[in-house]
């Protein structure tokens, strides 16, 4: 399954749907707290995925590198040579709780890389550098 979600400035929809956008402060404070505690609610690690998949996507803007979380959502970031057809130069792929870690900082992103807990391909797919995205 590929995910496409659309980062667009704020008030400018250009009529796509915007799926991903950073959430309030406190309610992330408040389910990476649930999350540490192991009492992630259902919804939890879908919105922190998505949040910190929307940060990423403002803090790094460009379409060089795709970051891929299944099954929430998948961006398009770094500058350089945007992606628009078949399979990127440069993706990343990891699962939600992974991107949750390496995106809050609970571990490096050279740890899950090692760890085998992250895919990655590609001269740009090296994130180590963009995170943590707290």
């Amino acid at each position: 399954m590929h995910c496409t979600d659309v980062h667009v400035p704020s008030g400018d929809t250009g009529g796509v749907p915007v799926r991903l956008r950073p959430q309030p402060a406190t309610e992330v404070e408040a389910a990476l707290a649930r999350h540490a505690a192991g009492v992630t609610e259902p919804t939890d690690l879908r919105m922190l995925t998505k949040h910190f998949l929307a940060v990423l996507a403002e803090r790094a803007p460009g379409g060089a590198l795709e970051v891929r979380v299944p099954p929430y959502a998948a961006v398009q970031c770094l500058p350089g040579v945007r992606h628009t057809r078949g399979t990127p130069p440069a993706v990343v792929e990891t699962d939600p709780e992974t991107w949750v870690a390496v995106a809050s900082g609970a571990t490096t992103w050279a740890e899950a890389v090692d760890a085998g807990r992250v895919t990655a391909s590609g001269e740009r797919s090296d994130l180590g550098d963009h995170l943590p995205l707290r």
